[in-house]
């Protein structure tokens, strides 16, 4: 393996001080290991391809196509086109710098976590977003349930209970079931939605011109809007990317979801949106061609809709593991139990307000993991496994004042993006608390 395709760490041996000592066995791995407390060794690693089948899996689906479908309402089909180019541009940095980060050391979140935040100060964040994306399983698996119930005669609590036991059996498998799911949602997402667009739009330059419902909506809440929707699993990345042979690897991967995949979702819904004056249901449109395609169509809102749930549940299992010392996979079961409880009760109602919580709270914390691990760990030359502080209070305080200006930019400025706003002023901040509080050293 040439040196910049090699992980960090991976061709350090160790010789014992004592030449005629032998060398302690280390404890064998099994080979469905998920590593929730330490780093994924480079013999363990994947291919490009692996990555890439999970994280094209993620953004490529149909709540992505009704994010897109919302853009185009409320900014027109040219604007909001604009909106999705630009969100999916700074969750292409945003993740991919994250993702790299990752693949240099094998870290999930909560070990990444624990560099900036302080050994103990990082269960904070694992524990928030851990938690947070969990009620993203939840709004994604009541989706299900409410789309079937809206074009079937059927009850919706027995649908998003069958659909979060499946989801969550699916998710036991681990990283493997992620690039499985993913492998399948792709081409099944692309080529349905691709019928659905063609069924919907018969005039072009009416789609190009479509102007919205007039429910306005200002850019930069469009660019907020498109970040929020994987804000969450996206600051996560290390979860997948830990996986990665190289940062070159970790950041093709990230390529293949943003822009790629989510866009292509988002224009597809945005122009079923255009095409039928502002209704957007990509999952309706296909249920309403009659014939076989309804039975078509609710297999592609499992397997559509359970790719982003099992990845979700999975971003969940492996930071409560962590915080827990407990397995990714006694993990899953207790959280996909608790997901499908929230997902009964109606979470799913609450969609647009989840999205605006994830945009505010969330992106601050994945700036200052950034700014302190690209940047200014660089400058000081810090190594991956250095000793941590139990907590940085910098980072905290960074954080809040990111999360802060967020809110006050949604409140007090909606023409801005809220999201930008947070990831500037957190990284910004960090950098000068840092700056301030860190003692000047120079070389003997």
């Amino acid at each position: 393996m040439p040196d910049d395709e090699r992980p960090a760490g991976a061709t350090s041996t160790v010789t014992p001080a004592d030449p005629t000592a032998t060398t302690p066995t280390a404890p064998a791995v099994h080979a469905d290991a998920e590593f929730e407390n330490a780093p994924v060794p480079a013999d363990r690693r994947r291919g490009v391809l692996s990555v890439s089948a999970v994280w094209a899996g993620f953004p490529l689906i149909l709540t992505s196509a009704l994010t897109g479908a919302t853009l185009v309402n409320g900014l027109g089909f040219q604007r909001g086109a604009l909106a999705m180019v630009l969100g999916n541009l700074l969750l292409f940095v945003y993740v991919g710098t994250l993702g790299a980060l990752s693949a240099r050391t094998g870290h999930n979140f909560s070990l990444q976590a624990s560099r900036t935040l302080g050994s103990k100060g990082y269960v904070a964040a694992s524990g928030l977003l851990s938690t947070l994306v969990l009620g993203w399983f939840a709004v994604q698996t009541g989706l299900v349930g409410s789309s079937v119930t809206e074009q079937f005669d059927v009850s919706g609590v027995l649908v998003t209970v069958v659909a979060g036991a499946l989801f969550t059996v699916g998710t036991l498998a681990g990283i493997r079931a992620l690039t499985v799911i993913g492998a399948i949602s792709v081409p099944l997402f692309l080529v349905l939605g691709v019928v659905a667009t063609m069924r919907a739009a018969t005039d072009g330059g009416a789609v190009w011109n479509y102007a919205g419902t007039g429910d306005a909506l200002a850019l930069g809440a469009g660019v907020s809007l498109v970040f929020a929707l994987f804000a969450d699993s996206g600051t996560m990345a290390a979860d997948f990317n830990r996986w990665s042979r190289s940062p070159r690897q970790a950041w093709v991967s990230v390529a293949t979801a943003f822009p790629v995949g989510c866009l292509v979702a988002m224009l597809l819904g945005g122009v079923v949106a255009a095409a039928t004056a502002g209704a957007g249901d990509t999952f309706g449109v296909l249920t309403g061609m009659g014939g076989a395609m309804p039975a078509i169509a609710v297999v592609l809102l499992f397997v559509n809709l359970g790719s982003v749930c099992m990845h979700c549940l999975y971003n969940a299992a492996v930071g409560w593991s962590n915080l827990t010392r407990r397995t990714m996979r006694q993990a899953t079961v207790v959280l996909g139990a608790l997901g499908i409880v929230l997902a009964v009760a109606g979470i799913a109602d609450h969609f647009v307000d989840w999205l605006n919580l994830l945009g505010v709270i969330v992106p601050p914390i994945g700036a200052v993991l950034i700014v302190d691990q690209a940047l200014l760990a660089a400058r000081r030359r810090v190594p991956p496994d250095a000793a941590s502080p139990a907590v940085r209070w910098q980072a905290f305080a960074a954080w809040g004042v990111g999360s802060l200006c967020a809110l006050l930019a949604q409140y007090l400025a909606p023409g801005l993006s809220a999201v930008v706003v947070g990831l500037v002023t957190a990284g910004l901040g960090y950098a000068l608390i840092t700056r301030a509080t860190t003692p000047t050293t120079t070389a003997a």
